[in-house]
This record gives structure tokens, C-alpha cells and sequence, in this order.
């Protein structure tokens, strides 16, 4: 089975291109067959018709008168010739079916139940017209009228029909259908190809126009994934599309509601935890004991920022900000110029010429993220461009000491820290990595991370290419 194609496209006109062809073979066979039965049945009855024309003209004449007729009649594709005994059967090459449809139609025309022996043959054999019973003699003993070689063409079926005369005499007769008779009707041929050929085209169109609705819907679940609120799939065509483009949508409504919900239940949440926090902080101010007040303090912002980044975190998925053209240079040395403002070591190289669209603020946000986390654990970002035909690639890579392999994937967890980060110079809340690649995802690309092989970690953020 793996030499099936993948696709049901694929598969659709393999199935019905087999059938197509199998049944217009069955059908070319099948005409072909009927068509020599008829051409032998229609080519006979001439022959049939003149053979006993002659056999009862022959039965009128005397034998010197026959002789002289029979050098008259003596014409291919039709040789006759006299003899007093039948002549020896020659094993029949073809047709025993059309050899006996050629007898009944004789014994039809003769009008009575003679002797008749028909033999079909593949072609006939060159005969000499001085090469009578006798060999060298005429048909009845005498010498045979007519002079030269007479030779039927090589190809062809050949009929050899020996009729017994009234006074015992056998009349042979050697005729042929033709090979232009014969030969392969090449305009059925023609038609029949010319017919398979339409009817594929037509599969063709229609299994395109069934299976195009499927890969729309592969498509849109595809991009459910990156992007929630896609715009819905038309809702037309034949009735089954139409349902499942139908549900496709219903389930796409309730998910951006769950989401939606849950995404507000949480903001309020987090939001709502600010006013106690606020509380707790003045309420530390009293404390007499100082490094009491300290510790509390020290918890309290932890705190507070772990409610703000939850906060960006959840306006992060629920912010749909319009596309835009941006400025990709722009942004990078914007914030290269605001991180040495605050003492941070931020390179960028390469360039990009061509503007980007999507979300100015997110895209900026995204790339702060990833700008934060290596210079909090890697005392410095190199930011790298690279400006492929398919899509935008970003790296941010940090010199510090890299993390686990096993650990890649987790750090994308939200609130999730390795044990290094966990401390108070560093703090971090664990969620920078999430609201960066959910902002990413958004956007149709990814964010991997990779040791670097010369030190670090890289984080590589990919954005594709969109029509603008």
C-alpha cells in the first residue's frame, strides 16, 4: 500500500483512472470482437451471394463451356478451379465460428443442402492459375485458361469453399476479405481515446471541486491554532461542506468565548490583587523594626510583579492589535538605544529592507522579552538578522552559561524558573519566555532556544513573510 498517493486527491483519480481505463479496454474489446463478427457476416454475404451464382451457372454448362468460364471468373481476390474429388481440408488457422456462419449463409444462398465444405484461413496461399488438379492441367483435366501468377495479399482471412456440382464435379473456390477490411478500426480507437481523455479531464475538475473544501478546512485548522480569530470559512457549496464548514466555525466561536473568559476571569484576578498589595505595602512603612520592613518590602514587589507580568501576560492573548507596516531596523535600534541607556550591552547585526506586518507594539514587547531575559542571564544580547525569501529570522544570544538540554522546552512554561533564576538580583517571574512566544504564535511564527556551540543560549524567533 505505500504506493498509493498520500492525498485523496491523489487517490480519487487513481481510482477512477483505473476504472476509466480498464472499462474502455473491456469496451474496445468487446467492439473490436463484435465488429469482426459483423464484418465476416457482412463481408460474406457478397462472396456467398457470387459463389453461388457460379456454382448454379456451372450447373448449365458443359464441362468444355465451364472451363472456358471459369478462365473468365478466374479473377482475384476470387480464384475458381475444377476438380473431381474435394480437395484435402488444410487445418484451419482461425475461426471455426466464422468458417461455419460462412456455410450457413452459402447454403442460404444456394437454395439447397449440396455439399459445402468452408475452411478459414489466416491468408491465402499464392496459387498459379496453370496449377490446376493435375498440376499443370485445367480444372477438368485440360489445360487452365488465363496465364501468369495471381498472389492474394500476404495479410487478410481467407475463406477456401468447395462446392459439389450436380453431376459430382467439386468447384473451389479461394476468396478473401481484404486487409483494408480487415485491419484495426483506427478511428474507434481514436474516439475511444479521445473519450478517455474527456472523461479524465472532467474527474479531474470534479474531484478538484470535492476535495478542495477539505483542504480549505486542513488549512483553517491549521491556522486555528496560530491565530484563533481567523476569519470563518464560507459557508456555501454542496450541503455536507457547508455543515462541516458550519461547525467548524460553531467550534471556533466557543473557543475564542472560553478563552475570552477565561482570560478576563484571570486579568480581574490579578488585578484585583493589586489593592491588597497596595495595603500590605503602606502598612509596611509602619513597621518600627527596619529589616523587617525590608523583608516585606522585598516580598511585596516580588509579588507585585509577579500581578503585572500576569497581567501583560493575559493582554498579551487577548490583545488584537490591526497589522501593520514595521519598521524592523527602527524597532531594533529603538531598543538597542533604550537598553544602553540603561547601562545594558545590546548588539544588532544585519538588516532588513523590506517592512514587516503585524503588530508594532507586540512584535517590539516580543523582542524586549528576549532581549531582558539574556541580558538578566547572560550579562549581554547580540541580536542577529537574517532576511530569508519565506520568513523573518531574529537571534538573541546571551554569553552566559546556557541551561539543560532537558530544560528548553520547560522555560516556555508560564511561571516556570530554572533553580539558578531564583534569586533576588536576577528575580524574573517566569513568564517573559510565554508572553514571547504566545505573541510569536500569534503571529504565524515560533521561538526555539539552542545552546550555542561557541557559549550561551540563543533564542531564534521566526516570523513569516505576509503580503502587504
Amino acid at each position: 500500500m505505500r504506493f498509493l498517493p498520500r492525498s485523496l486527491f491523489g487517490r480519487l483519480m487513481l481510482v477512477l483512472s483505473a476504472g476509466l481505463v480498464v472499462a474502455q479496454l473491456l469496451s474496445a474489446t468487446i467492439n473490436l470482437a463484435e465488429r469482426d463478427r459483423v464484418l465476416v457476416t457482412a463481408s460474406g454475404m457478397q462472396p456467398a451471394r457470387r459463389i453461388a451464382d457460379i456454382v448454379n451457372l456451372l450447373d448449365s454448362l458443359s464441362p468444355a463451356e465451364r472451363d472456358r468460364i471459369v478462365g473468365i471468373l478466374n479473377v482475384p481476390p476470387m480464384v475458381v478451379r475444377l476438380q473431381h474429388a474435394p480437395a484435402a481440408e488444410e487445418p484451419a488457422e482461425t475461426g471455426g465460428l466464422h468458417a461455419t456462419m460462412f456455410s450457413t449463409v452459402l447454403h442460404a444462398a444456394l437454395g439447397d443442402e449440396r455439399p459445402v465444405r468452408v475452411t478459414m484461413r489466416g491468408t491465402p496461399p499464392a496459387w498459379t492459375p496453370g496449377a490446376g488438379r493435375g498440376r499443370g492441367q485445367g480444372p477438368m483435366g485440360g489445360p487452365m485458361a488465363g496465364s501468369g501468377m495471381h498472389r492474394f495479399p500476404p495479410d487478410g482471412v481467407a475463406f477456401l469453399i468447395q462446392v459439389r456440382l450436380q453431376d459430382g464435379t467439386w468447384a473451389i473456390f479461394d476468396t478473401q476479405i481484404t486487409q483494408e477490411s480487415a485491419s484495426l478500426p483506427w478511428r474507434v480507437l481514436l474516439t475511444l481515446a479521445i473519450l478517455l481523455a474527456a472523461v479524465l479531464l472532467l474527474s479531474y475538475v470534479a474531484v478538484r471541486w470535492v476535495t478542495r473544501p477539505l483542504q480549505l478546512l486542513a488549512t483553517a485548522a491549521d491556522e486555528l491554532g496560530r491565530d484563533i480569530n481567523r476569519a470563518p470559512l464560507p459557508e456555501g457549496g454542496p450541503a455536507e461542506v457547508s455543515r462541516a464548514a458550519h461547525a467548524f466555525n460553531t467550534m471556533q466561536t466557543r473557543l475564542v468565548r472560553f478563552i475570552d473568559e477565561r482570560t478576563r476571569l484571570l486579568a480581574a484576578m490579578s488585578h484585583d490583587l493589586k489593592t491588597p498589595l497596595t495595603r500590605m505595602r503602606l502598612r509596611a512603612e509602619l513597621l518600627e523594626d527596619s529589616t523587617l520592613r525590608e523583608k516585606f518590602e522585598t516580598d511585596l514587589v516580588e509579588m507585585e510583579a509577579m500581578v503585572t507580568q500576569t497581567l501583560e501576560f493575559m493582554r498579551g492573548l487577548s490583545h488584537r492589535e490591526p497589522a501593520q507596516l514595521v519598521d524592523i531596523m527602527g524597532l531594533l535600534e529603538s531598543l538597542q538605544a533604550d537598553n544602553e541607556a540603561m547601562g545594558r550591552n545590546v548588539t544588532v547585526d544585519g538588516r532588513v529592507t523590506r517592512p514587516w506586518s503585524g503588530s508594532p507594539q507586540l512584535l517590539k514587547r516580543c523582542i524586549s522579552n528576549l532581549v531582558d531575559n539574556a541580558v538578566l542571564y547572560g550579562k549581554r544580547a547580540d541580536i542577529r538578522v537574517d532576511d530569508g525569501p519565506d520568513q523573518l529570522t531574529l537571534r538573541v544570544r546571551d554569553h552566559g552559561p546556557g541551561i539543560p538540554e532537558g530544560e528548553i522546552d520547560k522555560v516556555f512554561e508560564p511561571f516556570y524558573r530554572l533553580e539558578g533564576s531564583r534569586s533576588r538580583e536576577t528575580g524574573g517571574t517566569g513568564l517573559g519566555l510565554s508572553i514571547a512566544r504566545s505573541i510569536a504564535q500569534a503571529h504565524g511564527g515560533d521561538i526555539h532556544l539552542r545552546n550555542h556551540e561557541e557559549g550561551g543560549l540563543e533564542a531564534i524567533l521566526t516570523l513569516p513573510w505576509k503580503r502587504v
